[in-house]
């Protein structure tokens, strides 16, 4: 059911909860969650955003999920989380400092749950983030804890620099490099 208005403005900086567990494959970690999000609860919600089609495409998941079928992830070696956990109308409304601290929580993560790849969901808040002006979609260089480090686009329905196909093979990429490295 989607929100109302009322339910969407009082979702302003609310948190939601992660979908997270030791081990996994790959932990993608979204900027902050919409006011979509913040009001239902689930990662990627809003109507229009491609995280779970681009997901699905690549061939993480068998099926396309919906935000609410989130949890299933875990059986699939999947978890997301969010670099800053409150809910905001748009990702520009994050402090610098916001995405920073970010990072560092983000860094306690992959040392307690030791994902094989973190994946940061957005490069331009990765760039901020991490302090990596030039950073391109793709695995990065450095690790975070023990974990690979990759960063792919943002899948928001207002990111036109890619469309679904561009990003399913963004996402895939990723999956292909998992299987390269058993």
């Amino acid at each position: 059911m989607r929100p109302t208005r009322d339910q969407l403005l009082a979702a302003r900086d609310q948190a939601i909860p992660e979908v997270v567990a030791p081990g996994l494959d790959v932990l993608f970690c979204g900027i902050n969650p919409s006011l979509y999000s913040g009001a239902t609860g689930h990662h990627f919600a809003r109507p229009g955003n491609r995280f779970w089609p681009a997901l699905h495409r690549a061939g993480f998941t068998s099926r396309q999920l919906r935000p609410d079928e989130q949890h299933l992830l875990l059986a699939y070696g999947l978890g997301i989380t969010n670099l800053v956990n409150r809910a905001t109308a748009r990702a520009d409304e994050l402090s610098t400092a916001e995405l920073r601290a970010g990072r560092d929580r983000l860094a306690g993560m992959a040392r307690r749950y030791r994902p094989r790849v973190v994946a940061v969901v957005g490069v331009t808040a990765y760039r901020t983030a991490f302090d990596r002006r030039a950073a391109r979609v793709g695995p990065q260089p450095e690790r975070l804890a023990d974990s690979g480090l990759w960063v792919l686009p943002n899948p928001s329905g207002l990111n036109a620099n890619y469309q679904l196909a561009d990003l399913a093979a963004e996402f895939r990429a990723l999956r292909e490099s998992l299987l390269d490295a058993h």
